[in-house]
């Protein structure tokens, strides 16, 4: 049988089209797809720059979505068809010297669906049934199709170790950035504060919780900051720029953790100054992909207090999908969704 796929096959090369629903093995799931959303990660690949794993075109991209168990194995007993699922993209080997060391995000033998396998971009997909992950009754697939990019913030806020009544900022009002400010509040970030160009996002970002929102382009920040903070100890920056990394840096206060969430392309370069590192005890750190937090990821989605759904503004059908990569119009926006059935 046939289906649907939106297939890469190479630099700015994307076309919708008709191949083979995967077969299932005794240990797999098929998952009839409902969601699968676009993520910076996909747009490197699309533009030739690679992901987070070494690309080879013909791909079916996408790692973040959810779907209704369609069939399973034989030796499946984790889901069962009607399911709401999810999936984890990243399926470790659990052999190599990282995996045995607590270090499985370095995995040297990883598959990583919609990066070395083929993805969500398509109406079906057969995963292992390691990798799948069953939400509740009356969750919703939007929701759902969230669980990815939010198990590689919660990653990302861990290594932060926001303490209570921390001073917390936020370099980029995107998805990312956003779930960030939430993860922070709830971490329990005494202040939070976001930098972002775009009204609309700063006003969204007030809704879900932010105390003090930052005009970059027309606002002196390090002068705000001084007015409203006495000490800003965690910065996390989520655009994925040389020119904000720098910022964070910048006004990062004493002892101070700046994250470089933001995904950058492969050859961008830094320039630190270590006087400012050694002035302020700054700690630089990053994140990669979401080790051992798909689970809680999921209780956290499920017990509604992390918004993900006022973060999605665009849900473009299938057929519409090679628009989401050629259009800007996009970037400019929040998160978009891919819809691969009705």
């Amino acid at each position: 049988m046939n289906m649907r796929a939106l297939v890469y096959k190479g630099k700015q090369n994307l076309a919708v089209e008709t191949v083979i629903i995967p077969e299932v093995a005794e240990n797999y799931v098929l998952i009839k797809l409902l969601y699968c959303g676009v993520c910076g990660t996909d747009m490197h690949i699309y533009n030739g720059e690679g992901g987070a794993y070494e690309v080879t075109p013909p791909l079916i991209m996408g790692h973040e979505f959810s779907g209704i168990v369609e069939k399973v194995g034989a030796k499946v007993s984790k889901v069962k068809a009607g399911d709401l699922v999810t999936v984890d993209p990243n399926d470790m080997c659990g052999n190599c010297y990282y995996c045995n060391n607590a270090m499985e995000q370095f995995c040297t033998n990883n598959i990583g669906i919609g990066t070395t396998v083929d993805g969500g971009f398509a109406q079906y997909i057969a995963v292992c049934d390691t990798q799948v992950f069953k939400y509740k009754d009356g969750m919703d697939a939007v929701t759902a199709a969230m669980t990815e990019p939010v198990s590689c913030c919660l990653h990302g806020i861990l290594l932060c170790d926001i303490k209570p009544g921390a001073e917390v900022m936020i370099i980029g009002g995107g998805p990312i950035g956003l779930i960030m400010l939430q993860l922070s509040k709830l971490s329990g970030a005494g202040k939070l504060i976001l930098s972002e160009p775009v009204a609309e996002k700063r006003a969204l970002a007030l809704k879900l919780g932010a105390d003090l929102v930052i005009n970059p382009l027309e606002e002196d920040v390090e002068a705000i900051l001084k007015e409203n903070c006495k000490n800003l100890t965690t910065v996390i920056e989520c655009v994925g720029n040389v020119r904000t990394i720098e910022n964070a840096i910048q006004w990062a206060g004493k002892g101070a953790t700046v994250m470089m969430f933001g995904l950058t392309g492969p050859s961008a370069e830094l320039s630190i100054r270590p006087d400012v590192f050694f002035k302020k005890e700054i700690k630089l750190t990053s994140s990669f992909i979401n080790p051992y937090s798909f689970e809680s990821t999921i209780s956290i989605l499920e017990s509604g207090k992390l918004n993900v759904k006022d973060l999605v503004t665009d849900i473009v059908d299938l057929e519409d999908s090679v628009s989401v990569f050629e259009d800007i119009k996009y970037r400019k926006s929040g998160k978009v969704l891919i819809k691969l059935n009705g």
